[in-house]
């Protein structure tokens, strides 16, 4: 289905006789799918296309998803509310209600977090050494 609307984007802007070098996309199942159908109707057209080439997935993504998947693994959870709740705490203020004793407990968890995490430097260093990233 989304081979079909990408197919008439690229007639819209003329980009049906072989223009078209790559597509960059989120991962989701169904880009896959569009870019291995896209292949097929190009090749119908007569143009080499190839899907595996030609489909490059977001990097940026990648990384957000390795990095909610390390912090999942971590306990450490994301922002919970809502994009409405957090305008809505912004216009009208938060409730700063918390007690002492709950206070104590999150920055105890939070303290232990980060010292997972400190403690995971010396493999991440040598992870990146062998990636030679600088």
């Amino acid at each position: 289905m989304l081979a079909i609307y990408l197919k008439d984007v690229l007639d819209c802007f003329e980009l049906t006789d072989g223009l078209l070098p790559g597509i960059t996309t989120a991962n989701a199942c169904s880009n896959y799918s569009m870019t291995r159908e896209l292949q097929s109707t190009r090749e119908a057209s007569g143009i080499e296309w190839p899907a595996l080439r030609n489909h490059i997935p977001c990097m940026a993504h990648i990384i957000q998803l390795s990095l909610g998947a390390f912090m999942s693994s971590l306990g450490v959870k994301g922002h919970t509310k809502s994009w409405e709740a957090h305008e809505h705490d912004q216009q009208f203020g938060e409730d700063k209600s918390i007690d002492i004793g709950k206070s104590q407990r999150l920055r105890k968890e939070g303290n232990a977090r980060i010292n997972k995490v400190l403690a995971m430097r010396p493999g991440l260093a040598t992870i990146i050494e062998k990636l030679h990233i600088s």
